[in-house]
């Protein structure tokens, strides 16, 4: 039997390619941890899908919406046999120039699914790439583009998301000889300060203990439980925390 974890990544993998193969998904950029784990076998779980687009964030959340109603809810039911429903995300949360939401959710039976898609903006250096999976295509920024967003959202985020932390740590191969430079322009170009990431990089040192029990909570809840079994074996969320910090400290400006 499938477990929640496991069907929520069952549609997610179903919507991805719905999206990937729509009008609406030309130039829209899959990011995120969900993108780890579609096209580079993450062996962590995301709730979400993450999308980046250059343009104007609300029309395309209009333009996904429509999708949605028009292909993906009926199509996920004859593939996978839920019921679904979507809306824009409304409220104090959703009201941001930065980042737009569309909330699908799904059921069968006594089982039910969310997975929000975001819709954003992240700074690019390099030009967007196409990976393929099953025959779909699926554009996406750089490995280095990529890796880097996470290194930023660990910065700049008011509420730090541990998971981040966990996808720097297992993805930090990606960055490259000249990321220090590319992230001192990219922190420019969203006028981050200086103290602000200082104070970031302070809390983290000043509070390990706490975020290596968040960073545990990440592995035993999100990761698969053989993977989860072999980074506890070897120092788990501590091993996380300090592999993490001695990425960010390589490449942000201090």
């Amino acid at each position: 039997m499938h477990t929640k974890t496991q069907e929520t990544d069952r549609l997610q993998r179903v919507v991805a390619r719905l999206v990937a193969i729509s009008p609406a998904g030309v130039n829209l950029l899959l990011i995120g941890g969900f993108r780890y784990r579609l096209l580079d076998n993450s062996q962590r779980f995301s709730v979400d899908i993450d999308y980046h687009w250059g343009g104007d964030l609300e029309a395309k959340q209009r333009e996904l919406l429509a999708l949605c109603r028009r292909v993906i809810l009926g199509q996920v039911r004859r593939e996978l046999g839920y019921e679904g429903w979507v809306s824009a995300r409304t409220g104090p949360d959703a009201d941001s120039p930065s980042a737009k939401f569309i909330d699908l959710r799904f059921w069968k039976g006594n089982l039910h699914v969310e997975i929000p898609l975001e819709i954003t903006q992240i700074i690019c250096l390099d030009p967007p790439t196409i990976r393929t999976l099953s025959g779909t295509v699926h554009a996406t920024p750089s490995d280095t583009d990529v890796i880097e967003s996470k290194i930023i959202a660990v910065l700049n985020r008011i509420f730090l998301q541990h998971r981040d932390l966990v996808d720097v740590f297992l993805y930090g191969d990606k960055l490259q000889p000249d990321s220090p430079a590319r992230m001192k322009q990219k922190l420019a170009k969203l006028q981050l300060r200086r103290q602000t990431i200082a104070a970031r990089m302070k809390d983290l040192q000043e509070n390990r203990q706490y975020h290596a029990r968040a960073i545990q909570k990440v592995i035993d809840e999100q990761m698969d439980a053989t993977v989860a079994q072999q980074m506890n074996a070897g120092g788990g969320g501590r091993t996380v925390l300090d592999g993490a910090m001695d990425l960010l400290m390589r490449v942000c400006p201090l």
